[in-house]
């Protein structure tokens, strides 16, 4: 498939002028009109219907797009709640409105019906996983030259534009205030390999450990779903080896608090019988008991730069080019992390 920019170094113009030629907008010298005709003739170059249309009619909105998730509520969780203050305190900035819209089982790989439908002038997105379907929908947008965000999730191999945090920093920290504390027997409860947040925090605790010079027997390297119920359910297979368990490195505060509670109803407490420490510092790990250590995530930051970023894209006030911003984290220490002695 021939690119804008073929046409564009061919004709020796930017990518720009090739758009404004096909789209009809703003002032033409007529022989940079015709050099860029000429290069699209010669190239068998045909603009995208849809990208032509959404240049030349705004809607006002920029989309965000939110995963199907069954029995989840998306917007008391706090990771959701927190990227989606963050893009509509940008959005309002910036004069736009933000159209939410959640995916249903059927749609979950369209992501380019919103710009059919001429609603939405970019789109922000959500909870996408890595999967051969969603993998193919989001080089279509790619390939189409629609303006996207993809936030907390990054494809390897793949060139998107991305806000992202420093996964792998955060768990490193993690599990080094671990080790600090005394800790040589460290388990790990992971969500699902295919959100890369989770191969991230694999490779932080993998490399503290390693540098350490720690084992990680895979007995002790579980896997949830980031629900507190899949927490709670660790805790029994923890239990089994609470004699080869010292703390637990878990990838987001529901999964530890489940897990808290869990060992708990066992005569577990964390912060005197094992350590623990979360991700995302949440309002629940202040609340919990006893309150929970956590690597704090700065989705509320995230979701403000996606939608700034991706509205620079919509307004041209960027060249369009793919983006990847990550954020710095930091680990925030509380009783669940500091054993007492009994």
């Amino acid at each position: 498939m021939v690119t804008r920019k073929e046409v564009a170094d061919l004709a020796g113009v930017s990518e720009a002028t090739v758009s404004r030629v096909f789209n009809g907008l703003g002032p033409m010298k007529p022989a940079t009109k015709e050099r860029v005709l000429q290069a699209a003739k010669q190239l068998d170059y045909h603009p995208n219907a849809i990208a032509q249309s959404f240049a030349r009619r705004r809607s006002g909105n920029l989309g965000v797009v939110l995963p199907y998730m069954p029995k989840v509520h998306l917007f008391s969780t706090y990771y959701f709640s927190e990227i989606l203050s963050g893009i509509g305190e940008q959005v309002r900035e910036q004069g736009y409105d933000m159209l939410l819209t959640l995916l249903t089982p059927d749609e979950s790989q369209d992501y380019s019906r919103l710009y059919r439908s001429q609603k939405v002038d970019a789109c922000v997105i959500l909870g996408s996983r890595d999967t051969p379907e969603q993998r193919s929908s989001l080089q279509q947008l790619q390939e189409q030259r629609l303006p996207f965000c993809l936030v907390n999730q990054h494809f390897e191999g793949m060139t998107l534009s991305e806000v992202d945090a420093d996964h792998v920093q955060g768990s490193c920290m993690a599990v080094r205030h671990l080790q600090e504390a005394g800790c040589r027997k460290i388990a790990f409860l992971n969500g699902s390999p295919q959100y890369s947040n989770s191969r991230d925090r694999l490779v932080g605790y993998t490399d503290a450990m390693r540098d350490a010079g720690l084992d990680m027997p895979s007995q002790l390297l579980l896997e949830g779903n980031y629900s507190r119920k899949s927490g709670y359910e660790a805790a029994a297979k923890l239990w089994e080896r609470r004699d080869e368990v010292e703390a637990v490195f878990a990838a987001n505060d529901r999964m530890a608090i489940g897990l808290m509670q869990g060992l708990r109803e066992r005569g577990w407490t964390a912060g005197r019988d094992f350590a623990v420490v979360g991700c995302d510092d949440s309002d629940a790990a202040k609340l919990s008991d006893p309150p929970l250590s956590s690597v704090s995530v700065p989705f509320y930051e995230m979701g403000k730069e996606a939608a700034r970023r991706v509205l620079a894209q919509v307004l041209g006030e960027s060249s369009g080019e793919p983006f990847h911003i990550k954020l710095p984290t930091r680990l925030v220490v509380r009783e669940s992390s500091i054993r007492k002695e009994n």
